[in-house]
């Protein structure tokens, strides 16, 4: 049985026993460290290894090798492992109340036990409608029964997928994209794997296959190696790929005895995975979305817009009179131009102006009876939207009417808004597929106008929208410059726009400071200290008012240790949730994927309310609001007391405290600063090393996303 995992232990001991507790679980590869009860031992036994998917109650059987650690004495460290059916009364409601089946907790697992003892488990496989029998379940039998089948399906797929050398973790997600079809799908072609099933990339899929007999000459594993690259650059950004740098790539990934790239790539084209355009080799999809978002933007240019009696002059009066303000020129301009044209871009940092606008803009058109939609990528953007136009907003996904039953937007060109004018804030966050499914649900007379800053990092997603917008010179462009009076006095502000302009922040002032601290665990002190003492006790404010903002996820002062030791100082006797993750009741969290049904979107931030063990049940409130998260969908939250500047994009904190250090030379760039600068509300506090800060100021050289969307904007 073969590990996923490097330099593991020789599988020379097997060791077997009851998961009693799960200490640690890293989310991002499932290393845990557990503890078990295992016959004729003295106390519990540690094991550590690869472990994802267990559960607590869970017999297992662990192959590997006993080691002495310095600081946590013997360990039993782990190569691989089966896990097995427990036998005992306690052992079967133990593991039948760790999560394995949605819905049954510990109370439904005892009531479970009592009425069947250690048959318990042959009723659940041979007997399940014996379950009408137990006091209580009658409504939950037929639900508890399927769970079981499901759960008896995926152990039998991680049995021969461990023989593959997988794991629970993702035998789990092979089971939910395959159903009983898991195991012929694998054999068939597991590179299928890559692109279908989160969590699995080509060089798992290329495990298996070898495992399978699959040689590495095959033109199967050359073509899905060329996907994934294809893969890993959208993931990067890029919505295409140069040939030869796709070859390239491909041919380090496939080795000396893969099969040649280039035949992958004509190959991959004529079965119409891949199209060719030039030098460029896109995705299907991508280059689908492309297209279609350019082609349609165009149309909506060229359409004629819905005829209003607007005399611009006397609406710009009459908005500052409303405001009680004077607009300055380019503000003017920006107006003028949302009225008159039928696609218009308005971009600009911090303090120049952009709410006054999107206020003014709004009004405007209310007041002559336009069908106006306001819309944001996210959640917390659209909330900042509305706050600054005085009128409802949504998120775009809202906006489209996402249909989780299609997996599709119900406004389409067949269907499109019912608007006369979108405007949509925060542009610098479309990727190109939200873009294009934007675009397409626009009715031909209706006016856009996009709103963001185009300094800030770009889109998660792949594409470069707004800049590609305005680079084709096509649209109509106002860029703000000015910084008005109210802002000037602001450090915040003023800095965001000298790091713009490669300057140094200045520290000094009432709502900036820098915090120097070359060695990395000082820095880590001096951040804990701001974030949790000094500035709540400055402001006024409470710990989660603070938000701590990191370029990566890894390091002493990445976003995973940061948490852990920000949930120790913040929530060190917060009821542990356990389900392999390490919540506790009262911390702070992320949510990380769209979630449709809950209504909470990615970058959310919420607070877990309480963890109901009978039924395996965590509750997190996001603004108000109660969701429900069973242990399978926990890998939608992470902590959040740090998070990545990426994963702030579209927010404003109270105060933000940005770890910035020479440890992070990567991801050192000019627009990274900036963004972290301009999520800072009242107060922002860089913290680390002079020269990270330099690094970051003078690098300007942000790697270009290949795109072709200006281009075919602009003809």
């Amino acid at each position: 049985m073969r590990s996923l995992f490097p330099e593991q232990p020789v599988e020379t001991d097997t060791l077997e026993g009851v998961l009693e507790r799960i200490s640690f679980v890293n989310a991002e590869n499932g290393w845990s460290v557990v503890r078990l009860s295992v016959a004729d031992a003295d106390g519990l036994v540690t094991a550590v290894g690869p472990l994802a998917g267990v559960r607590e109650g869970e017999s297992l059987r662990l192959k590997g090798q006993w080691v002495e650690d310095r600081k946590w004495g013997r360990q039993f460290k782990v190569a691989s492992y089966t896990p097995m059916l427990p036998s005992t009364e306690f052992g079967i409601e133990r593991y039948l109340s760790s999560g394995v089946i949605k819905g049954v907790g510990r109370a439904t697992a005892e009531k479970i036990v009592k009425q069947f003892g250690t048959r318990t488990l042959d009723v659940l496989t041979n007997s399940p409608h014996l379950l009408h029998a137990v006091p209580g379940l009658k409504k939950k039998a037929k639900a508890i029964a399927e769970g079981w089948r499901d759960h008896r399906a995926v152990h039998e797929i991680m049995v021969f997928l461990q023989s593959l050398g997988i794991g629970t973790a993702l035998a789990v997600r092979i089971w939910k994209q395959y159903g009983s079809q898991a195991v012929e799908v694998v054999k068939m072609d597991p590179y299928r794997l890559a692109a279908e099933v989160a969590g699995i990339g080509f060089l798992t899929a290329d495990r298996m296959a070898g495992a399978l007999g699959i040689p590495p000459s095959s033109p199967e594993r050359a073509q899905a190696g060329v996907m994934h690259v294809l893969r890993e650059s959208a993931a990067e950004g890029h919505c295409y790929v140069p040939r030869e740098d796709l070859g390239e790539m491909a041919a380090r990934l496939l080795g000396p005895e893969g099969a040649s790239a280039g035949e992958a790539i004509d190959a991959l084209e004529r079965r119409q995975l891949a199209i060719v355009e030039d030098d460029a080799v896109y995705s299907l999809p991508l280059h689908e979305a492309e297209v279609a978002a350019a082609a349609r933007l165009r149309e909506l240019m060229d359409a004629p817009p819905v005829d209003i009696p607007i005399d611009a002059d006397k609406a710009l009066a009459w908005f500052e009179g409303q405001a009680s303000i004077h607009l300055a020129a380019l503000q003017r301009d920006a107006i003028l131009s949302g009225i008159r044209n039928k696609v218009t871009v308005i971009t600009g940092g911090p303090g120049t102006g952009k709410t006054t606008l999107v206020r003014g803009l709004t009004q405007i058109f209310l007041k002559k009876g336009l069908r106006l939609c306001l819309c944001a990528p996210t959640g917390r953007a659209a909330r900042r939207l509305a706050d600054a136009s005085g009128s409802e907003a949504k998120t775009i996904h809202r906006t489209l009417e996402w249909n989780p039953g299609t997996g599709a937007f119900n406004r389409t060109p067949a269907r499109p808004l019912e608007a006369d004018a979108v405007i949509a804030d925060e542009a610098s966050m479309l990727d190109i597929f939200l873009f294009r499914q934007l675009v397409d649900a626009l009715p031909s007379a209706c006016r856009l106008i996009l709103v963001g800053d185009a300094d800030q990092l770009p889109s998660v997603g792949p594409g470069s929208v707004l800049r590609d917008i305005i680079a084709s010179r096509a649209v109509e462009t106002v860029r703000l410059t000015q910084i008005f009076r109210q802002d000037e006095r602001s450090r915040i502000v003023t800095n965001a726009h000298a790091v713009l302009h490669g300057e140094m922040p200045e520290p000094a002032g009432e709502d900036f400071g820098f915090v120097e601290r070359d060695d990395p665990e000082a820095a880590l002190a001096a951040i804990l200290e701001l974030a949790t003492r000094e500035l709540p006790r400055r402001l006024g404010i409470t710990p989660a008012d603070v938000q701590v903002l990191v370029p990566m996820h890894k390091g002493t002062l990445g976003a995973i240790n940061l948490n852990a030791a920000l949930q120790e100082r913040l929530n060190p006797k917060g009821e542990p949730v356990g389900l392999g993750r390490s919540f506790r009741v009262g911390d702070k969290v992320m949510q990380v994927k769209n979630n449709y049904e809950l209504d909470v979107f990615n970058g959310d931030l919420g607070l877990v309310k309480e963890f109901d063990r009978a039924d395996g049940i965590l509750v997190a409130v996001f603004d108000g609001k109660d969701c429900a998260y069973g242990a399978d969908d926990l890998d939608q939250l992470e902590l959040a007391y740090a998070c990545t500047i990426h994963k702030s994009q579209g927010s404003e904190y109270p105060a933000a405290v940005i770890a910035l250090h020479t440890q992070h030379f990567p991801m050192l760039q000019r627009n990274l600063l900036y963004t972290a600068i301009t999520r800072g509300k009242r107060y922002v506090a860089i913290v680390g090393s002079k020269r990270a800060v330099k690094t970051a100021v003078g690098n300007d050289r942000e790697r270009q996303r290949w795109t072709r969307l200006g281009k075919r904007i602009g003809g």
